[in-house]
């Protein structure tokens, strides 16, 4: 489980964590809860993650969702490297802010950045980046009235069955109320699911069923029915 002691990520925050796994092993990384974005008046909050994951390791990182506060910012980055034979299960999730306190897309700048190596080559590089005041997300066709934005991408080298494995997360995706996703299959040892929320049940609910369907299709293993509290 990884801590920050602080509780939240303020303004002019730098926190850099680096992850080596060694061949072989088979972790799963979470947070203690949803990682909260406070205000800032001058310099952005910074994360970046490095995790370089071992021949035939296996990774499962399911982070909690990010929240950011009112006229918060955050520029986050996640590098994962994978070796040959590597798997890895990675989530990635936001809300639009305080809800329960009317803060709907009130931060001030959310700047994401995913990149995935497989074997020293590109396989997923995703930037996503809302500045509400510019482009309000809340509008026709963009978010409109959900409030929270996953994804949950797979990753293997050496799997061959994406299509059969895209097609049991499409219909996991369509049999959950409330939820607007859908599930492509990358250029090459991946495929992404990307869904919409009104809750952050319904998010939950969503990884949850999406993981999974995707670790026993990818990793042939049960649910893990992680505890938290």
């Amino acid at each position: 489980m990884l801590l920050n002691p602080t509780g939240g990520v303020l303004g002019g925050d730098h926190l850099a964590t680096e992850i080596v796994q060694e061949a072989g092993t088979h972790i799963c990384l979470t947070t203690p809860s949803a990682t909260r974005i406070y205000r800032t008046l001058e310099k952005p909050a910074i994360l970046e993650t490095v995790i370089r994951v071992g021949e035939n390791a296996t990774l499962e990182y399911f982070p909690d969702h990010m929240i950011p506060h009112e006229s918060s910012a955050l520029r986050q980055s996640l590098r994962v490297e994978m070796a040959p034979g590597s798997r890895a299960i990675l989530f990635d999730s936001m809300a639009s802010g305080r809800v329960a306190h009317g803060e709907r897309w009130k931060f001030r700048e959310m700047d994401s950045r995913t990149d995935v190596f497989s074997s020293g080559r590109p396989i997923y590089i995703n930037r996503t980046k809302i500045v509400p005041a510019l482009q309000p997300p809340d509008r026709l066709g963009w978010m409109e009235d959900f409030d929270y934005m996953g994804s949950v991408g797979f990753f293997a080298d050496g799997f061959s069955n994406w299509k059969e494995c895209c097609a049991q997360l499409n219909d996991v995706l369509n049999a959950i109320p409330n939820i607007k996703g859908a599930v492509s299959m990358l250029a090459r040892n991946g495929c992404m699911a990307r869904f919409l929320s009104r809750s952050a049940s319904d998010m939950t609910e969503a990884n949850q069923k999406l993981w999974n369907s995707g670790r026993h299709s990818l990793l042939n293993l049960p649910p893990f029915e992680h505890r938290k509290y």
